[in-house]
């Protein structure tokens, strides 16, 4: 369409272009224009945030269950500096995402105009692309290569600022058709190359990852580990990649993970990495697989070529999307090697949670009666914190989309991907498990749940303390805690006042049960659980880690 428009009106149409269906935003002055176009605009629900991290946090979780760009509109300054943790997030998540800044106009700019920040520079270092439109004619060209850009390759975020008076602009405009991830398809001389690497294999192991993953991919690599007998281990954070009862899962790396696993990777000849970075985390700062790793075998397959050799020596390296890759190995015969069956045994024998002596309220149990009571595609959402190791070890992800989990590590990511994950999957069950210092750094969000109608349930553990950070103290300085004791509010009845239905439990005992009387009733239901200290993790607790370090 050419006619007409201004810049929020042309801005909104090339949205709705792309296919856009929802935003969210903390809404600001510096883009009135867009805001005025949304009202009139059903095709796009506008989600109302309580501040721009909770927003762009949303905006994260969405672009990863639909696999097109999450939508975030903040204004300049301190909206855009708010919003800065969701694109840090989207970016080492490899989620497609795209942030919009409302800017100062183009006739202040470069006066340290009121919360004026060059954007292009504060944001490069963090996205894959950081732009202004300063002319409105051109708005379709950026948005479409903004979707272009989020969805290719590695996915992951773009900002573009938009000039306050550049959107008020009324000219003529070509829209842009809607743009989609260019496929990846694997040759036949690089399968013959895997099809020899994998013959020649005694002792290979998968470690899936990224971005990418749907429903028929995981099925279709399921498929091929479980026939071809090789065990899959999950990066970190990515235990949703294949659904958990393949029987080749062996489980997840990362923090904490099954001794027996990792000694699995040790002795492995043949690592089949698909789609994971093999991040820092996924192998213990580099440690577990080291970038030469002499005597294995290193077959990397991942979407962007500019990951391909990035840090690791490569074998063989398939430049290939996950979908693309799957499917090409249908017909591949890996050996059907034992190594499956036993590495299986190994995982359901660590997620199978055994009752601590003397503990009041014990997770692993908690869990374990999760498991029992909820639908298999319940959608996990978790932030940062040693919390969240007791579903990453005892919880049993259905496949792509079930774990929303920042691998960045970054706090206060749990309520909001929630409140994303309800409102996109309604219908579907959604637990966001938070810590007592994770929860508090988004809480607010809350109100937005309740606001737009989202149907989900919290669980905040609350042991009084930044347990990670203290868990670190006393490795490093025994018996010296600082800075991270915390003084919490009731949560139960906080989430009351806000609107939702909350209880509080402090024995195990009573979880079960409680959580049957919240799953009975809708909307957004807060389960606060009091919790001790000493239980640091799922493995050991505080006393054990400080005599150590002693």
């Amino acid at each position: 369409m050419t006619s007409l428009r201004t810049g929020g009106r042309i801005l909104v149409d090339q949205l709705v272009a792309q296919g856009c269906d929802r935003v969210f935003t903390v809404p600001g002055e510096s883009f009135l224009a867009v805001l005025d176009a949304l009202h009139d605009t059903p095709a796009i629900d506008v989600v109302t945030c309580r501040q721009e991290g909770g927003a762009a946090f949303m905006a994260c979780a969405d672009g990863t269950l639909t696999h097109r760009p999450g939508v975030a509109f903040v204004t300049r300054g301190p909206g855009a500096t708010n919003a800065a943790i969701g694109v840090h997030v989207a970016h080492q998540d490899s989620q497609p995402m795209i942030l919009f800044v409302g800017d100062v106009d183009r006739g202040t700019r470069d006066r340290e105009a009121f919360q004026e920040i060059d954007f292009a520079a504060m944001f490069a270092p963090m996205c894959k692309w950081a732009a202004r439109i300063d002319d409105a004619r051109r708005i379709p060209e950026y948005v479409a290569r903004a979707y272009a850009t989020a969805v290719s390759g590695r996915p992951g975020p773009v900002v573009l600022a938009l000039p306050e008076d550049m959107l008020l602009d009324t000219v003529e405009a070509t829209d842009r058709a809607r743009v989609d991830r260019v496929s990846q398809d694997v040759d036949a001389d690089t399968l013959d190359r895997l099809r020899d690497l994998l013959a020649t294999a005694e002792r290979p192991l998968a470690i899936v990852g990224g971005a990418g993953w749907d429903t028929a991919a995981a099925a279709a690599f399921a498929d091929w580990a479980t026939r071809a007998g090789v065990p899959v281990a999950a990066a970190f954070r990515r235990q949703d990649a294949i659904a958990n009862d393949c029987p080749a899962y062996a489980g997840n790396l990362g923090y904490g993970p099954n001794p027996a696993l990792v000694a699995r990777v040790r002795d492995a000849d043949l690592l089949l990495v698909v789609g994971a970075r093999l991040g820092e985390a996924t192998t213990d700062g580099y440690a577990l697989v080291t970038p030469d790793h002499p005597g294995q075998r290193l077959v990397h397959v991942h979407p962007d070529p500019q990951e391909l050799h990035r840090v690791y020596a490569t074998d063989l390296a398939i430049c290939a999307g996950m979908a693309e890759f799957a499917e090409a190995l249908v017909p591949l015969d890996g050996g059907a090697h034992p190594h499956a069956a036993e590495a299986r045994r190994e995982y359901e024998a660590w997620t199978a949670p055994q009752p601590r002596d003397g503990v009041a309220l014990d997770l692993g149990p908690c869990v374990a009666a999760m498991r029992d009571a909820l639908p298999a595609d319940t959608i996990i959402c978790n932030g940062a914190g040693n919390f969240s190791g007791w579903w990453h070890r005892y919880w049993r992800y259905a496949g792509p989309g079930t774990q929303l989990a920042p691998t960045a590590g970054a706090m206060g990511y749990g309520l909001p991907a929630a409140v994303a994950a309800s409102l996109r999957r309604p219908g579907r069950s959604v637990v966001a498990v938070a810590g007592d210092g994770d929860f508090l750094m988004n809480g607010q969000e809350l109100a937005t749940a309740v606001q737009h109608g989202a149907d989900l349930l919290v669980i905040v553990v609350d042991n009084g303390t930044y347990g990670t950070i203290r868990m670190h103290q006393e490795r490093e300085y025994p018996d010296r805690p600082a800075a991270t004791r915390l003084h919490n509010p009731d949560f139960a009845a906080l989430a009351r006042a806000y609107g939702a239905t909350a209880e509080t439990v402090e024995h195990t005992a009573d979880f079960a049960p409680a959580l049957d009387r919240l799953r009975a009733v809708s909307g957004v239901r807060l389960l606060h659980c009091r919790t001790d200290i000493e239980q640091i993790t799922p493995a050991t607790t505080l006393t054990a880690i400080r005599q150590r370090a002693l």
